[in-house]
């Protein structure tokens, strides 16, 4: 059966992996500094961080591709692919940003952050579209991965305002935004898991989604919400729940794209039977439901 079981797809590696790493955090930096320079002075360290966390990723992937000078060839089907909607996303986002940092304000600020959801976006589309691995097309994936990706960007955001030493209140602020997102990344978590789960995926990707400690299951974010609620009143403990956030936001970006990247394989859906005997069951090697 080994022939005919799932098998881990190797078109993307960690490089890949650093795009949506990169480019969910990046976004979701941007959009939290902007919304905190409504009310703030600008913090243009966190803006600068964010657009080059996503020029990051991006340069990982390009770096993935054969011939790197190929990369043109994405922007030639804005009709049908999400992957040449991401790249139409980040020309404005890398363009307002770069604007946002000359002159902070909202009329660049808002259009940049605006166009860096969108980016994000696109990627959790990239992962729906791909019907023939089971772990990124299930409906549930792209809430997830732009719910992570804003949670990670409030919790970079809370880490370096507590080394930048922002005040008591302010903290306070970006630590009640930070519990209900991670409230809301659990519940995406186990909405997406668990419709995987009834669907049925193959063994090694639901193994490689339960497995370890950087991961999103209930067990693992009840404790990073536990010391985000702690962080409320101390500020080292909300910088250790920021950490906490992204550690485990990434690790299971990671996992998504080269642990649990398993295609489908192949089915049977009736077994045949010999002469008039009554055909038993089909089989699926390699798969599970719970």
């Amino acid at each position: 059966m080994a022939a005919v079981s799932p098998k881990l797809q190797t078109n993307w590696d960690w490089r890949a992996a650093a795009n949506f790493i990169l480019g969910g955090a990046g976004t979701g930096l941007f959009a939290t500094t902007v919304i905190a320079g409504l009310f703030e002075p600008v913090h243009w360290w966190a803006a600068f961080l964010a657009l080059a966390m996503v020029g990051t990723g991006l340069f990982c992937v390009w770096l993935e591709i054969g011939r790197p000078w190929r990369f043109l060839n994405v922007l030639r089907n804005p009709g049908t692919s999400w992957m040449t909607r991401e790249a139409m996303a980040a020309a404005p986002f890398f363009g307002f940003g770069a604007l946002y940092l000359l002159w902070p304000g909202w009329m660049a600020g808002v259009p940049a952050a605006v166009s860096g959801l969108a980016f994000v976006y696109c990627q959790a589309r990239i992962l729906r579209a791909a019907k023939g691995i089971p772990a990124w097309r299930q409906p549930g994936i792209a809430t997830l991965v732009v719910i992570t990706g804003l949670t990670e960007g409030v919790a970079l955001f809370g880490v370096m305002a507590v080394l930048m030493g922002f005040e008591f209140m302010e903290l306070a602020i970006v630590g009640s935004g930070l519990m209900v997102l991670i409230a809301l990344r659990a519940l995406a978590w186990q909405t997406y898991r668990g419709a995987l789960g009834t669907a049925g995926a193959p063994v090694g990707a639901l193994n490689a989604l339960d497995q370890g400690r950087a991961n999103l299951s209930a067990r693992v974010q009840a404790v990073v919400l536990g010391v985000a609620i702690i962080g409320l009143f101390n500020p080292p403990v909300l910088a250790l729940a920021g950490v906490l956030v992204v550690v485990t936001g990434w690790g299971f970006k990671h996992t998504l794209i080269t642990r649990a990247a398993f295609n489908q394989g192949y089915a049977i859906t009736r077994m045949p039977a010999r002469g008039a005997g009554v055909s038993a069951p089909g089989i699926k090697p390699g798969w599970a439901t719970e």
